[in-house]
């Protein structure tokens, strides 16, 4: 009976996931057909079968909604799982970057960056440079609260010492705007309203290769993640190395978010309400399937939240977080009151 009941959630999951698989394909090409200029299906095949990037439908495609599909999808992954890994690691179902003043931190070392980049003459290493710099925004700011945690077992403390990180990193942020020149304040606004537009090939590259590798290895924390679910201690007699399993979930937390930050600008709820999603629709608290849905799962929500924000009141653009947080919010809310998210 266990055996059927084990097979039958099986194909339940091998179906989801080619769903899921089939509905981030759909996603993808909706992305790139709609738009100020609309472009049929059959010409979007013709574009991309003889690499067309000469014509103007052709050069819509291939030089700006492509590069800004993957740069959403990938993003969108990378968000989520960052989210996962912390609400696992923290045993706490409203943990994420913002929550924890990761991307505050990233957003700090950025501003940091952008706001000095033009009189250090450092502009053309942009967004090397941003990524590096909000990594370890991301990295020192998630030190600080490891080291107050380990003096406190109160996880309502340790949040709002995230959150007071955050408003700390908000504050200086603002600071450094008000000493900054006019031209460069700008350029710090619009990036800081988050956006997947203008992405360049090259910065694609950049995100997919660093992303698609720190992905890799998230998905090899399935096992070491839900054996800390059960406790440090159970972990330990699985033979779990926590230090370096602690470090490496971290890492890659602050990684993903960092690096998504420090490219595309605060993106926010994709971190906090994408796992919960994940966690409803696989019926299932086990890592090793949550990791690859929840990167599936990010791609399409972060998609269908940018295509919404660049047609709703076309031609003005919102904010991406803007429509996440609209679409993000409503979802953990309900989640929270619920059911029950965390196993």
């Amino acid at each position: 009976m266990m055996d059927r009941s084990i097979s039958t959630s099986n194909r339940r999951h091998v179906l989801l996931f080619l769903l899921l698989l089939i509905t981030i394909l759909i996603c993808m090409a909706v992305n790139i057909m709609l738009g100020s200029i609309n472009i049929p299906a059959s010409n979007l095949i013709q574009i991309i079968g003889r690499h067309d990037a000469v014509s103007t439908n052709g050069f819509i495609v291939w030089n700006i909604r492509i590069p800004r599909t993957i740069a959403a999808v990938t993003g969108g992954a990378c968000l989520a799982v960052s989210g996962l890994l912390l609400q696992v690691f923290f045993r706490n179902p409203i943990v994420g970057p913002f929550i924890l003043g990761i991307s505050s931190g990233a957003t700090l070392m950025v501003s940091v960056v952008m706001l000095t980049s033009i009189s250090l003459n450092i502009v053309h290493l942009a967004p090397f440079l941003n990524t590096l710099s909000a990594l370890a925004g991301a990295v020192g700011v998630m030190a600080i609260i490891l080291v107050i945690a380990s003096r406190t077992k109160n996880p309502v403390t340790l949040l709002i010492i995230g959150l007071m990180m955050g408003y700390l990193c908000h504050a200086i942020t603002s600071v450094l705007v008000a000493f900054a020149e006019q031209e460069k304040i700008k350029g710090f606004v619009l990036w800081q309203l988050g956006s997947f537009s203008g992405f360049k090939w090259s910065e694609i590259k950049m995100l997919f290769s660093f992303g698609g590798m720190i992905l890799a290895v998230s998905l090899g924390l399935g096992k070491p993640l839900n054996a800390l679910l059960l406790g440090e201690s159970y972990a330990s007699s699985m033979g779990v190395n926590i230090r370096i399993q602690r470090l490496l979930i971290l890492f890659c937390a602050c990684a993903l978010s960092s690096m998504v930050t420090a490219v595309a600008g605060p993106v926010a709820f994709i971190g906090l309400a994408v796992p919960h999603m994940a966690r409803l629709g696989f019926a299932t608290s086990d890592n090793r399937i949550l990791l690859p849905g929840t990167i599936l799962l990010g791609g399409i929500v972060t998609s269908l939240c940018d295509l919404v924000a660049r047609l709703i009141f076309s031609p003005v653009e919102l904010p991406i977080s803007a429509v996440t947080a609209l679409f993000g919010a409503p979802i953990v809310i309900s989640l929270l009151t619920r059911q029950r998210v965390m196993a």
